[in-house]
């Protein structure tokens, strides 16, 4: 279970306790991300996250912010996503009130020093480059600018070297002002705490937050029309990734989608890996799962395969989502798919991190924050012709996508395969 209070300052504080654990995981979620930003601003949500933990007033730098968690064992890090940013501490229940000190101090008086910010530019230069290196991840970057075309849902977090070498401390001021307000934020606790000491410490540490968020993002207005993106690139294997547009996180057939990508690839008992890896030795690799936003979403399946069965795997995959478009799923697949999500959460929630990120999300961007017991009704309403019917009308081949990363040099000869 879970409750919500507001701060005088509207700040919302969510706490979801878990019986017998002896860790608090404390989690800033902000309304903030790369689906706010401007083409002039790309990137700096990420850089942003990075820069918080450059130090405040009571903890000076970066050094000082580490030795405060590490020296009582605890872990801290941040992320940023398309349409969130988050921050937590996870540490012993008993080091509470520590992990609120820091994260405070970051939210409140983080200086950004122009010093630092030099240092970081070239930080941030290697994990961009690390992702150029890691083919297996820049397909799914490369997807979702395939499918959500020159809009922001359709950019890397990363951003752009122009960005990252020309962001000033003043413009990640205006950012932090513009986006880290009470009315934008959600302080979560999950783990050993209840309501009444997460409300004492949000009050005395977070209630001088100030502000009132005036950014919105673009609404997601059209899916590109590009079927097909190479990048030619020595690689020991051909990374791709295959999909279509899926639906949003607040469509009606979210959890349908959700267990749809599940029968499709989300485990080692699926179609994909079944058919595919297992019967056809194709892959290591390979897994279907859903991007969901709040107005667009996508479902793809991405694997690596050998470079001379490029073409092969491109077919295999496709006739497996066209298969299950005409001939439908089972009652067994259907029913095990959904003992399935249903199981990884209830597994996830032991954790007090993966407890504040689940109900966190879920208040930051829903209209209803769930707990699991409606949760797993959503997912046990799904029926099979609910997933028919949304594998009939999101599995057409004229909607597929395709991205490769490998030796492969003709994109016409990627085209033919997709028609």
């Amino acid at each position: 279970m879970f409750t919500v209070q507001k701060l005088k300052s509207g700040l919302r504080v969510l706490t979801a306790p878990i019986d017998g654990t002896e860790s608090v995981t404390v989690l800033i979620f902000a309304g903030a991300g790369s689906r706010y930003e401007e083409r002039k601003e790309r990137g700096i949500s990420h850089f942003l996250e990075h820069m918080f933990f450059k130090g405040g007033k009571k903890y000076r730098n970066t050094k000082e912010v580490s030795a405060a968690i590490d020296g009582v064992g605890g872990e801290f890090n941040a992320f940023t996503g398309k349409e969130y940013a988050g921050y937590y501490v996870k540490i012993a229940a008993t080091e509470t009130e520590l992990a609120c000190d820091v994260l405070s101090d970051m939210l409140l008086h983080a200086s950004f020093p122009p010093q630092e910010i030099e240092k970081e530019r070239g930080v941030i230069m290697e994990e961009e480059r690390m992702y150029q290196d890691t083919p297996m991840y820049r397909a799914g970057w490369d997807f979702e600018e395939l499918i959500f075309g020159d809009h922001p849902l359709g950019w890397d977090t990363i951003g752009t070297e122009e960005l990252i070498r020309g962001v000033t401390q003043a413009d990640f001021q205006k950012h932090k002002d513009e986006f880290y307000t009470p009315d934008n934020l959600v302080v979560t606790f999950a783990g050993r705490i209840d309501e009444t000491r997460a409300l004492a410490l949000s009050e005395q540490y977070f209630s001088v937050i100030k502000g009132k968020n005036t950014r919105r993002f673009p609404p997601f207005e059209g899916f590109a029309k590009e079927k097909v993106f190479l990048r030619t690139k020595s690689t020991e294997q051909a990374h791709l990734v295959l999909g279509v547009p899926g639906v949003h996180s607040l469509h009606a057939d979210h959890f349908v989608q959700k267990v749809l990508s599940v029968i499709l690839g989300g485990n080692m008992s699926s179609r994909m890996f079944l058919n595919i890896r297992e019967a056809q030795g194709l892959c290591y690799y390979i897994a279907t799962d859903v991007d969901n936003y709040l107005d667009a979403g996508a479902l793809s399946t991405r694997a690596g395969v050998d470079q001379s069965r490029l073409h092969e795997a491109v077919r295999r995959i496709r006739e497996e989502y066209l298969l299950c478009a005409r001939d439908s799923v089972t009652d067994e697949e259907v029913d095990r798919a959904k003992a399935f999500l249903k199981g990884k959460i209830t597994l996830s929630l032991e954790d007090s991190e993966e407890r504040a990120h689940f109900y966190g999300k879920q208040e930051l961007l829903y209209p209803k924050t769930r707990d699991t017991d409606e949760y797993f009704m959503e997912i046990d309403k799904v029926s099979v012709e609910q997933v028919h019917a949304l594998a009939k009308r999101l599995l057409l081949p004229e909607e597929m996508r395709l991205v490769v990363i490998g030796k492969e040099e003709r994109k016409d000869a990627l085209e033919q395969l997709m028609t």
